[in-house]
């Protein structure tokens, strides 16, 4: 087991280094965190890191070499040649996008979540596909696409990946895929709202096809509602560990929930007329407070770490560890064993470092899942719609 006090790699990583740098040692990939929060509330419940470094769990060390996190055909800078600005341009246009209406980064984050988790055999005889922008495909031919399926009809963000891929396509026609352009404003839009840098590769492929039976499944997609058995059963069918799948979630620190995903939890749970038990009484006044008396208001709510701000941090797990769980798959991850990693994200400033580096990695390997690469798949000049149709 390695103990993270004395690992060098966390050394490297106390100060602060430049936003976007690739840090290689030997074939780990090391990624580049700001500063860590230290405003994550403090909470007696919460694990000392000590406890955690002893804890004996082989997942406790990260070491993501390239054979596991490069999938064939991705590299960094695959656009170095045929479109040396391409990454630059899809970051400027998510800064402007994100200038003008702060909510576009946890949308392009949850549009790549989704995109990412549904898995689909490409044409017989070749591999499965997942970071392959079918999410962002619509109907065609008639057909339902991806964005029918009920985990999908709130996403949002469409417009925006449009709007970056107008950009690249005048600059570079035909040569960026819109599953690159995904993966990368996923990344740059976290960077905007406090989260961590890491390394995207590119070389991505676009999907041919959209898979709405396969997004529809339930449990494809972890719903709202979700025990904390079933949402590591979905990310573990995605290679994810209970670790890994903690951190992943720490991404609902942004953004807003809206109402009628959580009006059940605070009225009438489980057919008891009651409140979840499971959340503390102050917080079920101040969900009711915000959706209204029968709950049905298109309000929202975040985990706000100071005031009204919503931004990335470890805060959202000490929200959990006080019963503030906004949807009960958040506040699941305190019903079982999950809740050793809760505690450690929540232990302050140390505990705020190791969550945004287990993200930083976690976001990496998400990145790599089953992309189409090479001759696979097409490259769209409108994202909505396949080669076929533009």
């Amino acid at each position: 087991m390695h103990h993270r006090h004395s690992s060098p790699v966390q050394e490297e990583m106390l100060g602060p280094l430049a936003r976007g740098a690739l840090c290689l040692l030997a074939v780990s990939i090391v990624l580049c965190n700001g500063d860590p929060r230290s405003d994550a509330t403090r909470s007696a419940a919460v694990l000392s890191l000590e406890d955690y470094e002893d804890s004996g769990d082989d997942s406790s060390s990260f070491s993501f070499t390239f054979p596991e996190t490069r999938p064939r055909g991705l590299v960094f800078g695959f656009y170095d040649e045929t479109c040396p600005d391409a990454e630059e341009i899809v970051s400027s246009t998510v800064r402007r996008l994100y200038h003008a209406d702060s909510n576009v980064a946890a949308a392009l984050v949850r549009l790549f979540f989704h995109d990412c988790f549904i898995h689909m055999p490409s044409p017989p005889g070749r591999r499965v596909q997942g970071c392959d922008a079918s999410v962002l495909l619509d109907r065609v031919g008639g057909r339902r696409s991806e964005r029918d399926a009920g985990p999908n009809k709130s996403l949002r963000g469409f417009g925006a990946v449009e709007a970056i891929k107008q950009r690249v396509e005048a600059a570079c026609p035909g040569t960026v895929s819109c599953a690159d352009i995904l993966a990368l404003a996923a990344r740059d839009s976290l960077v905007l709202v406090g989260g961590p840098t890491y390394p995207v590769l590119t070389g991505r492929r676009d999907s041919t096809a959209s898979f709405y039976y396969e997004a529809a499944v339930a449990g494809n997609i972890p719903a709202p509602n979700a025990t904390y058995a079933m949402t590591l059963d979905a990310f573990a069918r995605r290679g994810f560990t209970e670790r890994e799948t903690v951190a992943l979630l720490g991404a609902h620190s942004i953004g807003k929930v809206r109402c009628r995903f959580f009006t059940d939890r605070i009225y009438n749970f489980a057919g008891t007329g009651a409140p979840d038990d499971s959340i503390d009484p102050d917080m079920v006044g101040e969900m009711r407070a915000v959706c209204g008396g029968d709950g049905g208001a298109p309000m929202e709510m975040g985990y706000y770490r100071q005031g009204r701000e919503v931004g990335f941090g470890a805060h959202y797990y000490a929200e959990l560890l006080e019963g503030r769980g906004i949807l009960r798959a958040d506040q699941q991850l305190t019903a079982g064993s999950t809740v050793r990693w809760v505690r450690v994200y929540a232990s302050g400033a140390r505990g705020e470092e190791v969550f945004r580096e287990d993200f930083a990695h976690a976001m990496v390997k998400l990145s790599a899942i089953a992309p189409l690469t090479g001759s696979d798949g097409q490259l769209r000049i409108s994202c909505s719609k396949p080669v076929e149709e533009n």
